[in-house]
């Protein structure tokens, strides 16, 4: 998996907590912290937990939890791992696992009641998606489990003001997503419909719905850093010319304190009773 730094996932924090779809968020909350009979803990799998975004997101939910939550934090970054411990709260329980997601079968996936991810299943491929959906089935036959998948990319990005190359780079972008990003070929826009697919066919009932991005001045730290990750990504495509990613990066960060974009992003939850 490519390496994220601490410094970026603070710096998305506020907009991919803004984006995140409320109704899906209580909907996961609610599953996640209803206790089945015999269970002591509800087990809640985080892959690509990064410094733990979406246990913060749960955890800024106001309900009553019927089931205490067990997080299992898992992440190739020891990094990242620290500074999610370091930020959670003493009277949770938080286990951190430093591990190769692409190896599956060594995943603590055993009495998971929901597997959570946050901006990770467009980077992973099919053959991911499908060898994980196996072993989570494996290890939690025939009781209820969910998914809650959030922020998977789209493909579409809109910029105000616009400029004329904005279309031509957002296709190079759509091209780099589906290439390799540590898992097998990305599936890049595609993670949601192909995770919705896979998971429909395993019995799952399906929530999605859309978690934007919306950024403008205040945000220009977080959309600077967005705009230079877009053109260090295409910046080896064939589908436009380095003068032409020059022109559109300095016009992009010349606005980047009053002008505004939305980043199009899917959450998606999926239980089975």
């Amino acid at each position: 998996m490519t390496g994220f730094s601490v410094d970026w996932l603070n710096s998305r924090e506020a907009a991919d907590q803004e984006a995140r779809d409320s109704e899906l968020l209580h909907s996961a909350v609610a599953f996640a912290s209803t206790s089945t009979e015999g269970d002591a803990q509800s087990v809640i799998v985080d892959l690509g937990a990064g410094t733990g975004s979406t246990y913060r997101a749960f955890d800024g939910v106001n309900t009553s939890i019927a089931c205490p939550l067990t997080w299992r934090l898992i992440d190739n970054d020891r990094a990242l791992l620290e500074e999610a411990a370091r930020r959670a709260h003493k009277d949770h329980l938080i286990e951190t696992y430093e591990l190769d997601l692409n190896r599956v079968d060594e995943l603590p996936l055993g009495e998971a009641r929901l597997i959570t991810a946050s901006a990770f299943f467009d980077l992973v491929s099919g053959s991911f998606i499908d060898r994980l959906i196996s072993a989570v089935n494996q290890s939690n036959s025939g009781k209820p489990l969910g998914f809650y998948a959030t922020l998977n990319y789209d493909g579409s990005t809109c910029w105000d003001p616009i400029h004329p190359l904005d279309q031509v780079v957002l296709g190079a972008f759509n091209s780099d997503q589906v290439t390799e990003k540590g898992f097998g070929t990305a599936l890049g826009p595609g993670a949601c419909d192909y995770l919705q697919q896979v998971l429909e066919h395993a019995g799952f009932s399906i929530k999605l719905a859309d978690s934007p991005w919306r950024l403008e001045g205040k945000d220009s730290r977080l959309v600077a850093e967005l705009i230079q990750g877009i053109g260090s990504a295409v910046r080896s495509s064939p589908e436009i010319s380095a003068e032409d990613i020059a022109v559109w990066l300095e016009f992009r960060l010349s606005h980047v304190a009053f002008g505004s974009c939305s980043v199009g992003h899917t959450d998606l939850l999926a239980i089975r009773e």
